[in-house]
C-alpha cells in the first residue's frame, strides 16, 4: 500500500478544559474521499482546522506527505485548500470572479499566465465558458455557481488535498447533487484527496470512499462507505443512519439527551449515557454494561492496516 498523503496520530485539541478533539488517528490516501460524520460539536471542524494548520494541536501529530503540519505549514499551504460551507460569505462582493479565483495565485506571486489558469479552474468547476463569468460579481450568479467559484478558487492552486466543511449544506437540494458530482469528478480525474465534513450521511453515501464517524472528539467507527452504511457496528452510527430517509429498513432510534459537555466527558465509553444498548438493557443482557460504564474503548489502528478495514469503538463489537 502506498504511504498515506495525510496521517493523523493521537491528535488532541483542547480549549481550556474542553477536549474538542481527543485522540484521533486516521490516514487519508491520494485519490480517496473520506467523510467525517457526526453531530454538531463532535470535533469534525476543529480536526479539519488542525489539518490545515489553523488550529494548533495540544498533543499528537499531523503529517502531510511526510512533513509535520506546523513545522512546514508554509510549504503545505498551497497543497491543502479549503472549501467552506457558505459560498456567499466566502466570496468578496467587491471582487470579480476572476479576481476571487486568482487571489491565491496573487498572494503567492504566482502570476504566470494567470488568465489561462483562472479560466481552466472555472471550466474544471463547471462554469463554462469561463469568459461568461470572469467579469461578473458574486451577486450576479446563483448560489450553486458561487459554490463552484469557491471550488475553482481552491483548484487553481492545484492542491493535493481538499478540505470541504459542509460543502453543500447551504445549497438547495436540486443543486447539491451537481456539486457532489463535481467534487467526485475532481478526485477521479486528478487524484486529489478530499476530507469532507458533514452531519449528513446522505452526502457521505454519494461521494465518500470511506466514512469516519465522530462523537465527542473521537472516531467511534471507520470503514468503507458501503460497509459502514450496510452494516453499522456502533450504536451511534446506527442512530444516525436510522433517520436517513434512504434507510427505511432501519427502525428509527431517538437518542436520549444532548451530546455531553466536552469539559466533562463521561467515564467508560463516552457514548454510554445516550446509548440505546445501555438504556434498553441489551448491554446488561450481553454482560458488558459494567465495561460500557467503566472502561474506555478506542479504535486501535494497526500499522499498515488496509483502508478496507472496518472498525468500531464499542464493547459489543
Amino acid at each position: 500500500m502506498n504511504a498515506p498523503l495525510l496521517r493523523v496520530r493521537d491528535a488532541v485539541v483542547r480549549f481550556g478544559e474542553a477536549r474538542a478533539v481527543d485522540g484521533v488517528s486516521l490516514d487519508v490516501h491520494a485519490g480517496e474521499v473520506l467523510a467525517l460524520v457526526g453531530e454538531s460539536g463532535s470535533g469534525k471542524t476543529t480536526l479539519v482546522r488542525a489539518v490545515q494548520g489553523l488550529q494548533p494541536l495540544s498533543a499528537g501529530s499531523i503529517e502531510f506527505d511526510g512533513d509535520e503540519v506546523g513545522a512546514s505549514r508554509r510549504a503545505a499551504r498551497r497543497d491543502v485548500q479549503m472549501v467552506f460551507q457558505d459560498p456567499t460569505g466566502a466570496l468578496n462582493p467587491r471582487q470579480t470572479i476572476h479576481e476571487i479565483v486568482a487571489e491565491g495565485l496573487r498572494i503567492r506571486r504566482d502570476r504566470g499566465d494567470e488568465a489561462s489558469r483562472v479560466g481552466e479552474a472555472l471550466e474544471r468547476a463547471g462554469l463554462r465558458p469561463a469568459e461568461r463569468f470572469m467579469e461578473r460579481y458574486p451577486h450576479e450568479i446563483s448560489g450553486g455557481q458561487r459554490q463552484r467559484v469557491v471550488v475553482a478558487g481552491a483548484m487553481v492552486m492545484e492542491p493535493r488535498l481538499l478540505l470541504a466543511d459542509e460543502p453543500v449544506a447551504s445549497l438547495d437540494a436540486s443543486i447539491r447533487g451537481e456539486i457532489l458530482a463535481l467534487m467526485r469528478s475532481l478526485v477521479d480525474d486528478t487524484g486529489l484527496a478530499i476530507v469532507a465534513v458533514t452531519h449528513d450521511l446522505g452526502l457521505a453515501w454519494n461521494i465518500a470512499d470511506r466514512i469516519a464517524v465522530m462523537y465527542l472528539g473521537r472516531i467511534v467507527e471507520i470503514g468503507p462507505t458501503e460497509q459502514v452504511l450496510d452494516d453499522p457496528r456502533h450504536p451511534y452510527t446506527r442512530a444516525l443512519l436510522s433517520v436517513v430517509p434512504e434507510m427505511q429498513r432501519m427502525e428509527q432510534q431517538i437518542l436520549v439527551g444532548e451530546t455531553p459537555d466536552p469539559r466533562r466527558i463521561p467515564g467508560g465509553c463516552r457514548f454510554h449515557p445516550r446509548c440505546p444498548l445501555v438504556a434498553s438493557g441489551e448491554a446488561a443482557r450481553l454482560g458488558i454494561e459494567d465495561r460500557c460504564r467503566g472502561v474506555d474503548v478506542t479504535i486501535d489502528e494497526q500499522p499498515g492496516e488496509s483502508v478496507a478495514a472496518h472498525r468500531a469503538a464499542c464493547h459489543a463489537v
